[in-house]
């Protein structure tokens, strides 16, 4: 782990702005389709590594933004934490919910969107989002919002995939097939540390960053792709809006990635995805 110099922020992002309404309300539809809560629960444990990098204690204030099926939600829960899960698909807080439940934990659910979060300033200790707000259209927005609502003093927790690892690399795969909207920026830069400096840099007195391994453990490489398909939004949506043939190219492509980086061998699935857990003090 190692510490950033955050007075090296630029003074901002510069970039021709495209139309993040309507392109948010095409990501809300995305991962409403599927179930990412039967991929979300097989990343919980990236929640547990979390929870233990930014040092919850019991009877904190935790927000998890953009919580998905709720696993730093979950993490925080089990830490005793006072914990608020918010996503802006209700069926993921849904899930969330029942995952709660079966654990007999207290926990808030709220639907918000991760750039526009009803909340007072600095009512939170802690604020958490484990791959999720690194998705959202306007990068700047989620990050002004976690810094709003979080106390002076208080810690930011983020899990991010980077650029190089394997989702990363997928998501370059999928670009080449269905472009994402002019302008946009890559959920994979909340996974480079200057762009987190550009981001939270100017009201934070330290920002830890630490590259860390999931190890997705499928049967196969074809069995990866039949539950991506059918139940990661952005994969289901990128297949249902090709062509037949070009569906065929682009699972050819994924199965390529997934062997080329599978260290398990012939008879199992263990692909390494690199991402970045980022713990940021507040000023």
């Amino acid at each position: 782990m190692h510490a950033l110099n955050t007075s090296a922020a630029p003074a901002h992002l510069s970039r021709a702005q495209p139309d993040f309404a309507a392109i948010k309300a095409k990501q809300q539809a995305t991962w409403a389709s599927g179930d990412f809560s039967v991929i979300g629960t097989t990343l919980q444990l990236v929640g547990e590594s979390l929870a233990e990098a930014i040092d919850i204690r019991a009877g904190e204030r935790v927000l998890d933004v953009a919580a998905g099926n709720g696993n730093a939600t979950l993490a925080a829960a089990r830490r005793f934490a006072r914990v608020t899960s918010t996503d802006y698909v209700p069926a993921l807080l849904e899930r969330g919910r029942e995952r709660a439940d079966a654990e007999r934990a207290d926990v808030v659910f709220k639907v918000a969107d991760a750039e526009d979060l009803p909340f007072d300033d600095a009512c939170f200790d802690v604020v958490l989002s484990t791959f999720g707000a690194m998705f959202t259209p306007d990068h700047t927005r989620p990050a002004r919002e976690m810094l709003r609502v979080v106390r002076d003093g208080g810690r930011i927790g983020l899990a991010n995939w980077t650029p190089e690892g394997f989702i990363g690399q997928l998501f370059k795969v999928i670009g080449a097939y269905v472009p994402p909207p002019a302008g946009m920026q890559s959920p994979a830069l909340w996974g480079t540390e200057p762009h987190l400096v550009a981001l939270f840099g100017c009201e934070a007195v330290d920002i830890r960053c630490e590259r860390k391994l999931f190890n997705f453990r499928y049967r196969s490489s074809m069995h990866w792709i039949q539950v991506f398909r059918d139940f990661y939004g952005p994969t289901h949506r990128a297949f249902a809006a090709l062509e037949p043939a070009r569906q065929i190219e682009l699972e050819g492509e994924i199965v390529h990635l997934l062997e080329r980086m599978n260290v398990a061998g012939p008879s199992s699935l263990v692909v390494p995805s690199e991402y970045l857990e980022v713990v940021i003090l507040k000023r």
